[in-house]
């Protein structure tokens, strides 16, 4: 922080503004952006990963496998996200804290539900309550990846499974007939071909995953919705060296700006790798492809 920013209230016009954006709580703010960043970075291959082996498992020929792909899908697309956020983490956390509780203390005699309250042991809480708080941070954030990844996967396996089956049956019957398994004709005609047909519904679903990042607060983790209401928020000159009134506006404008900002980036990414995928395909893409040339 600047020297002149120690006594805020002898501050006037841009010096006041520039010490108020660069306190502790916007140094956090900041941050923020860069969490929500991460976790679409994250979240993204994890979930393609969940939505390819969920079609795969859908498309299995053992019916065992298939109806749990399909099952899969079916469930966790069928169920609100909001309330898969609000109740499958606290039911994941408390299940990872019940396998431990039984390992790490045997000899507990105390009954774990008790009413509304869900008690363990101290050696068996996530995370410990004597870890450092970035072993905190870290813990809520692998739950929001998984979270995530869980119910976006469903919806990317989704549109895998029909990118799947969109892909010509010819193509495979023409590669077994050259002798190809089964197994190679998936690998090496199917997969790289479907893309092609799956990237529309990817991209789409690409957007709905930017647009949820804010559900992030309801994990517990600090994200830039929770940092815009926590600044933007009237603050008064007891509570601290920057009054101000209500600003919260000129927060979420800034994250209007941000996220439309991203999503034009993303367009153009998504538009280009559409390009890359047509070239040599007989689709509309490629064939205007092939008459540009």
């Amino acid at each position: 922080m600047f020297s002149y920013c120690a006594d805020p209230a002898t501050l006037e016009g841009l010096q006041w503004l520039s010490c108020y954006l660069t306190t502790g709580k916007h140094m956090g703010f900041y941050v923020s952006f860069g969490t929500v960043l991460l976790l679409l970075a994250v979240t993204a291959p994890v979930s393609l990963s969940f939505g390819f082996f969920g079609a795969m498992a859908a498309r299995a020929r053992f019916a065992p496998l298939s109806w749990l792909g399909k099952g899969y899908i079916a469930i966790v697309r069928g169920v609100p996200d909001i309330a898969f956020f609000l109740f499958f983490v606290i039911a994941l956390d408390q299940g990872i804290e019940y396998l431990l509780h039984s390992v790490r203390c045997p000899d507990w005699d105390e009954p774990i539900r008790r009413g509304t309250d869900f008690v363990v042991c101290d050696i068996a809480k996530m995370p410990l309550n004597s870890s450092p708080q970035w072993i905190h941070e870290i813990y809520g954030f692998s739950l929001a990846v998984l979270t995530f990844a869980i119910v976006f996967g469903a919806f990317a396996a989704n549109v895998i499974f029909g990118a799947m089956n969109a892909v010509p049956r010819a193509q495979m019957e023409t590669a077994e007939a050259y002798g190809m398994t089964h197994r190679q004709a998936f690998w090496r005609i199917l997969v790289p071909q479907m893309w092609l047909y799956a990237l529309p519904g990817l991209s789409n679903l690409w957007m709905i995953l930017i647009k949820a990042s804010p559900l992030l607060f309801l994990l517990g983790v600090e994200d830039m919705v929770y940092w815009a209401r926590e600044l933007g928020a009237s603050k008064q000159a007891r509570f601290t060296d920057y009054p101000h009134g209500d600003w919260r506006m000129w927060y979420f404008l800034g994250l209007l700006i941000f996220y439309l900002a991203f999503t034009k980036v993303s367009e153009v990414v998504l538009e280009r790798i559409t390009k890359k995928l047509s070239h040599g395909q007989a689709t509309v893409g490629g064939e205007a492809q092939r008459k540009a040339a």
